[in-house]
Formats: C-alpha cells, sequence, structure tokens
C-alpha cells in the first residue's frame, strides 16, 4: 500500500514477523485493491518520507535484535554518553553507533506531535491563507487526522446552507476583517478582542481532536489554539457566573443561509462554566497550520471534544458569562432532540437514530465498518468528573 515495491516488501516482512493481525490487516488491504481493480489513490498512499522513516526504523530495530551480545542501551543513553566514553557513539561495539544513529532518525524523520505524520498535519499548498505557528500539544490524539479536502469540503454550517457542500460553495463572502469578540456579563472587566489580539493572546497549541458530530459521522482534525480559560481569566469571572453563552455572526449580506428558518438566528451555544474553564475547550483560530478557512468557522470558534459537534459555535462575535442556563439554538427549535449538554454518548440514542456507532469521514471504503462510539468521545478520563452523580440520560 505503499505506492513503493520496496517499501510493500517492508511491510509485508514486518506483518509476517509480528502476528496474524498485521498480517491480516497486510492481506485485507492487498485483497480490497483486488476487488476494487485498480492502484490506490494518492490520497490513500503514505507520503514517500513517511516510509522511508518507518523503513529505517524497522531496519534498525532488526539490528539491534541481532546484536545479542552487544550492550543493550537505550538511544538516548548512547547519544548522551561523552565522546570516547564506553558505549558512546563514536566508540559502541560495531554497527552499534549505525543502528542507534539510525533508529533515532527513523523514528523522528516525517513525523510531528504523538507519532503523527507532520506532512498530514500542513494543509496542501495553494490555500492561500496565513500560517501558524504552533507547539506539539500532550492532549493530541495518535489517531491519524482526516484529509484537509474531506474536513474543508464536508460541513456543517447553516448560515451558509444546509447542504455539506454549501459552506465551501458559499463562505467566500465572509469577512474576517476587521473582527472582535466582545466578553460580557457576569465579570470584573469586560473587554472586546480583536483577532490580532486573540491570535497573540496565548501560546497557540495544535491540538489533534476527535470530532464526533451528533448525525452519527466523525473525524480527527487538528486544530490551532489555546484553552478558553485564557481568555475568560482576563475578564475575571463573578460568583454569579454560572454558565457560558457563545453568540455568532449573523449578517445576511454575507451569510445566504439566514434565509432559512432551521433554526433562529444568531447561532447560539452554552457551557456549564466548569466545562467552558476545562483545559481541553479550545478557543481555536486555526487548523492544519494555517488560519481557519471560512466554511470551518473562521476567524474564531470554540472547540469542545467531548461534545457533539454543533456544540462548537463557529465565527464567534460574544461570549457571555451569565447565572442562568441559556437557552441554546438546537434546545430552541428541537428541545426533545437536543439537550443544553450534548455529550457524546452512545448509550443515549438520539430519537431518530442510534450513537452507538459512527462512520469516520475517509474510511467510507468497500471493506470499511463503522466505529464504535466512545464515552464523551474518548475523553471520558479527562472530563467524566464533571458529571459526577448525574443522570447522562436526563441530562442528555
Amino acid at each position: 500500500r505503499q505506492g513503493n515495491q520496496g517499501g510493500l516488501r517492508v511491510h509485508r516482512r514486518f506483518a509476517l514477523s509480528t502476528g496474524s493481525r498485521m498480517k491480516s490487516t497486510t492481506l485485507a488491504c492487498l485483497a480490497r485493491e483486488r476487488v476494487l481493480g485498480r492502484e490506490p489513490r494518492a490520497s490513500e498512499v503514505t507520503a514517500q518520507e513517511v516510509w522511508a522513516a518507518r523503513r529505517r526504523s524497522l531496519e534498525a530495530l532488526g539490528a539491534l535484535a541481532t546484536l545479542g551480545t552487544a550492550p543493550l542501551r537505550t538511544v538516548a543513553a548512547l547519544r548522551a554518553a561523552p565522546s570516547g566514553a564506553p558505549g558512546a557513539l563514536g566508540t559502541a561495539p560495531p554497527g552499534v553507533a549505525g543502528v542507534a544513529a539510525g533508529l533515532t532518525a527513523g523514528l523522528t524523520a516525517g513525523l510531528g506531535a504523538n507519532g503523527v505524520s507532520a506532512a498530514s498535519l500542513r494543509a496542501p499548498p495553494g490555500t492561500g491563507l496565513a500560517r501558524l505557528e504552533a507547539a506539539p500539544s500532550a492532549s493530541s490524539t495518535i489517531e491519524k487526522p482526516t484529509a484537509h479536502q474531506d474536513v474543508t469540503t464536508y460541513n456543517n454550517f447553516y448560515e451558509f446552507g444546509t447542504d455539506k457542500e454549501d459552506p465551501a460553495l458559499y463562505a467566500k463572502s465572509l469577512r474576517t476583517r476587521p473582527w472582535s469578540v466582545r466578553v460580557e456579563g457576569e465579570v470584573a472587566r469586560p473587554q472586546t478582542f480583536d483577532i490580532e489580539q486573540l491570535l497573540k493572546l496565548a501560546p497557540l497549541e495544535e491540538r489533534i481532536y476527535r470530532m464526533r458530530c451528533v448525525e452519527g459521522w466523525s473525524m480527527v482534525i487538528p486544530w490551532i489554539g489555546y484553552p478558553l480559560s485564557e481568555v475568560l481569566r482576563r475578564v475575571e469571572p463573578r460568583s454569579q457566573a454560572k454558565f457560558v453563552e457563545f453568540v455568532t455572526l449573523a449578517d445576511r449580506q454575507q451569510m445566504p443561509g439566514l434565509r432559512s428558518s432551521v433554526i433562529q438566528w444568531p447561532y447560539t451555544e452554552g457551557l456549564r462554566i466548569d466545562e467552558a474553564m476545562h483545559p481541553l475547550t479550545l478557543m481555536c483560530v486555526g487548523l492544519y497550520g494555517e488560519v481557519l478557512a471560512n466554511q470551518n468557522g473562521a476567524p474564531v470558534r470554540l472547540v469542545v471534544p467531548w461534545k457533539y459537534g454543533f456544540k462548537s459555535a463557529k465565527s464567534l462575535v460574544s461570549i457571555r458569562l451569565v447565572e442562568k442556563q441559556p437557552l441554546t439554538s438546537w434546545m430552541r427549535s428541537a428541545p426533545q432532540e437536543y439537550g443544553f449538554f450534548s455529550n457524546v454518548n452512545p448509550e443515549v440514542a438520539h430519537p431518530r437514530w442510534s450513537q452507538a456507532t459512527e462512520r469516520r469521514i475517509g474510511e467510507d471504503g468497500l471493506l470499511s465498518r463503522k466505529r464504535k462510539t466512545l464515552m464523551f468521545n474518548g475523553y471520558a478520563e479527562q472530563v467524566a468528573t464533571l458529571y459526577a452523580g448525574m443522570d447522562l440520560r436526563k441530562f442528555y
């Protein structure tokens, strides 16, 4: 599957040597190509620099395994030893130094945070969007990111239309400069932040999050931003601030979808204050190494990875800290279907479909199966304590 005969031989050999599960996976991939009767698409082929790095890693690991009587030191120890010292790279037994250097290079070349391919975290050339520098985050998943093409063309953004393709087609009319977000309500220091301030408010992180739509599909997206708490702390919430309401842009001149009456505009969402202050809740300004594309909620949006996607409001213009639970857009439009919390929960079905499984966008091939949906979208370890003692069927 690597688009290279030598690379394919390495993967076959490695699969056969590491157990039946990898062997069956490799054979299934080959069978799929025979069934399809075609070569893999470019989007299905691992980038050359990535498979080459993996190949170097496998060769290095194999060499280490055959050096039975050589001192078995970690790569880090070999590299850290002073030059000329026993076990240093310059004086290691024959082959060990080269193997160690090769292993280090193989494990790091072409890889980004958490072992995810660095190339897969960047937008393709030609988007015309400004680049953003962001540090890798320990909060990132190691799952393969969804293709940039899918993330930017398969969207729910009803302000530009209700079809998945509409936002990419019609969001070009959105003007993201000048832009500001007002933060007010039960705070000691209400403030208005323009977008340039928000881009520099806190160190930017690249967070690779799972995103689960209430409709039963999912993606993995490399967002760029920082915890929402960085903004909220600057306005000094009062003790009366129990909830946070998010209000998005509603401009009929820029947003043709506002002619629809599917929901009441502007689109509003809400979180409990402890949810808003949670370190996973992201004030998002970019994805794939660039500023947000218009169709993805430019220039600033919310990302709450353990909740269904509609909770992550796009194109924010106002954040209000309030004492009473706000009435969100979908609660107003369909209260029997959408609750305030809207946590990802495979055990609580939507009135019209199950939430037990999901379709990962990009995994739509002949042999692909739906994935099991994880409680809190896989973030239970981090957020379950927020809901201790709550009936999650009642507070859906």
